[in-house]
Parts: C-alpha cells; structure tokens; sequence
C-alpha cells in the first residue's frame, strides 16, 4: 500500500471516530491544482460553490456526521490539501458595534462638515452637489491641483462592499457590471433592494426640503453617518439632529454607494465595479470576499477597495490577495475603527495598503486603529461628503473612506504611471504630508504628491 493510500485511510478513520450528530458546516478548502475532485471524495464534501475560476478554493460543506475538529485534523494531514479553514463572518468598520467611529469629539477636535450651497455644480460632465465637489478634504489632498496636472483617470476599481445605487445622479455613467454573491447574480448589485419601500420613500423625501421640512441632517450608524438635506452640510450635535429610526434602515445600508462616491470623487474618469460581499446590517462571509478578490482579479481590476476588517486572520482571504497582487493588482482596505493598536485583515496582509484616519488638523482620529502592520498610510476620514443612496447625500466618518480615497488616488495613479509596481506605490504614498502620529504610516495623502512620485519614482 502506498504511503498516500494509508494517509487516505488514516484521516478516514480519523473522521469515524469522531462521527456524532454534528451541526453541518461550511468550510474553505484550498487544493493543489487539479486535485479538488479526489479530496471531495474523500471526505464526502459537497461543493456549495467554487471560489475560483480553477476551481482549486471551493466553499464545501462536510457530512452533518462529523465534528468540525476531526475534519479540520483530518485535512492538515492531507499533502493535497493546502488550507482548510471554517467559514467566519466579518464586517464593513462603520457597522462594527464595537467601533468608536462615532463623531468629531471622539478625537478630541472640531472637525463639522463646513456650511456650503446646496446648489448643483458641474464636476467633469456630471451636476453634483457644490458641498461634495468642494468639500474641505479635497483642497487638503490636493486633489483640484492633481486632477488639472494628471487628468481624472482611465482604470478600474472594484468595490467589494454592500452594494451601490445603480441610479444615483453621481455614479450611474461610471458603474461597470460586477456581481452580487450573496444571490449569485450577475449586473450592478443594488442596495436599495434591502429596504422597505417606506424607507425608500422617506429617502426620496430628504431631496425634497419642502416635503421633508427639515434643516437637520438625518443621523445614521451611531453618528458615523449624517445624511444631509438640501440645505444642510453642517453636522449638528445629538440634541438638534432628526433621528432616522434604526429599525427601520440597516445600520451600514448605503455604505457602498458611499465608497464609490468618494473614489469618484477624486477619479472621475475611472470605472467602478461593484461586488456585493455584504449585507445591508454590514455582516459577510469571508467566503464571499474570497470570491470577489478572484473575480476582481479575473475580470480586469486595477484596483481593489476592501472597506471592512476582521481581528481574525484566514489562509483563504491571504491566498486571494496574494493571487490579485501577483497580477498586478493594488489592494487598499481600512485599519478599522476600535481606536486601538491591533492587527485587522486585510490590511495587515503583506502587500495591501492598509489605511488609517486623521481630522483636518492631521491627527489620528480618535477611532482610527493604528499599527505600523496595520495601517501602512493615512487619509481624512472625518467629516468627508459622498453619494448616499436615492440621490442623496452624506457626511460620513471611518477609515472605510480613508480608504476610499487612497484607491481613488491609486486608480489616478495607474494612468500616471500604467507600469508602477507595488513598491512605487508605497514610496509615493510616503511622499505625502508628512505626519507625527505613530502607527498610521509616514505620511497623510496628498494626491499631486503621489502622482509626482508615482510618475517619475
């Protein structure tokens, strides 16, 4: 007998003895090239889905029979098989309920959303709100200067989040079809399909002023989101902001069309591709991010937007960035919100630009994570304005739009420079305003900064 055929009968074994009335489990198996049909077999696995376009990554359930611990000993002995992990959950940092994202007095400064028209103004072909075309982040990232001396950018991101607004005035030309994994749907994923149509309607009023009669933002997500009328960009404090009813919209609902505002903000000739990995309440799979980054990756991305952390690392998510980096591929993802010096996934994977938040005054915001494997570079992440669904739009606080802009500014970098490699990146990201803040990287984003360096490193 082969010393293969006794392994096969060893871990078979194994799997007996531990047999019980076990909860069925899902489970995510990476394998050598061409061997997924031989260790399905031998363990029972029933394939849910493959992860891959090789079909090597599957997501497989294992018969309800056997424990979780006698599968998972059984596959580590297994030559053939080269991680075997339980599927775990994440979630989009804004949605956290331990995050301490809340607002501007968390750091300590006052950071509002400065007063503004709520006129419509013309931003490279498309009417968007004065408040989001000039707000005070971009002239602090240079960003008007970066676009009139590099352009607006030619490349594509793919936004691994909630979902968007296919319809929203801003983003509606720049949306490239993507995929929804939570139905396994092919096209643009809509978030608004995860409300009520009560909800929805009374989104629809806060564009109308003389419906809604009020001069309020509507605050969302434990103060880390305010959605503004049409006359207000001024964040109000506790006591004078209309609350919108929790149980009535899911606390990270809108988050993608956000991430996407914020990127087309500072690249408004680069395409966005949505991937929904994640709900309206902010929860996903890591199975279903797994099977973005590979989709991404297959499908043409330049750039990958991953706005969502996990305290808890996994072989699969690691082999997936790794098999995007090897083609070329610029992974940015949030540090996260708990305002603590931890390692979050996957910013603190080698090779993804992790990002943590400063205020206006270039300090660390009070809820930004901060560690040098964490957080590889900084960007304002408090008080920003972007798209927010059925037209609207917000003043939003996180590192998920720290990271927003840094992919903004690396997509804007891809036409720069079509051929930077990752160590480019880097480097021109230092180039930044430099900061004193331990843990969020050397520097703050400055967009003509970067593309100065990127271009001519």
């Amino acid at each position: 007998m082969t010393s293969f055929n006794i392994l096969l009968k060893l871990t078979g074994s194994l799997l007996a003895v531990a047999a019980g009335l076990c909860a069925q489990q899902t489970v995510i198996v990476r394998v050598s090239p061409g061997s997924a049909a031989l260790v399905d077999a031998t363990y029972g696995l029933t394939v849910v889905r493959s992860l891959d376009s090789s079909g090597n990554v599957q997501l497989v359930s294992f018969p309800d029979t056997v424990s979780r611990g006698a599968f998972l000993a059984a596959a580590a002995l297994n030559p053939l098989i080269a991680s075997a992990e339980i599927e775990q959950q994440t979630e989009v940092g804004e949605s956290d309920s331990r995050s301490v994202a809340e607002n501007s007095t968390v750091s300590g400064t006052v950071d509002p959303l400065v007063p503004g028209s709520s006129a419509l103004v013309s931003y490279f072909g498309n009417m968007v709100r004065q408040g989001y075309a000039a707000q005070p982040a971009a002239l602090l990232i240079n960003l008007p200067a970066a676009q009139a001396g590099f352009g607006t950018g030619a490349a594509l991101v793919a936004v691994i989040d909630s979902g968007v607004d296919p319809d929203h005035p801003v983003l509606k030309n720049v949306f490239v079809p993507g995929y929804d994994f939570l139905t396994n749907t092919p096209g643009i994923p809509s978030e608004i399909t995860d409300v009520s149509q009560s909800t929805v309607a009374l989104l629809d009023q806060v564009s109308q002023p003389v419906v809604s009669n009020a001069l309020e933002p509507l605050q969302l997500n434990q103060s880390t989101v305010a959605l503004l009328d049409q006359s207000t960009v001024a964040l109000l404090d506790q006591s004078t902001v209309a609350l919108l009813d929790s149980t009535q919209l899911p606390k990270a609902f809108g988050h993608g069309t956000m991430i996407a505002g914020l990127i087309h903000l500072v690249a408004p000739g680069v395409k966005i591709m949505p991937l929904r990995a994640f709900y309206a309440d902010g929860s996903g799979n890591i199975s279903d991010i797994v099977n973005a980054i590979y989709y991404a990756t297959d499908h043409g991305a330049n750039v990958i937007n991953m706005s969502f952390s996990s305290t808890s690392p996994s072989a699969a998510l690691t082999a997936a960035i790794q098999y995007a980096l090897a083609h070329k591929v610029i992974c940015v993802a949030a540090a996260g919100n708990l305002g603590r010096e931890i390692k979050v996934y996957p910013a603190s994977i080698k090779g993804v630009i992790g990002v943590g938040s400063t205020n206006g005054a270039d300090l660390r915001s009070g809820f930004s994570n901060y560690d040098d494997g964490c957080a590889r570079t900084a960007a304002p992440g408090e008080a920003l304005i972007t798209s927010y669904p059925r037209g609207n739009y917000a003043g939003v606080w996180g590192t998920s739009f720290s990271a927003a802009l840094v992919s903004g500014t690396v997509a804007l970098g891809k036409s720069a420079s079509p051929r930077g490699s990752m160590g480019n990146v880097g480097d021109a990201l230092d180039s930044g305003h430099k900061i004193s803040d331990q843990g969020i990287g050397d520097a703050r984003l400055d967009v003509l900064s970067y593309l100065k360096c990127i271009r001519n490193p």
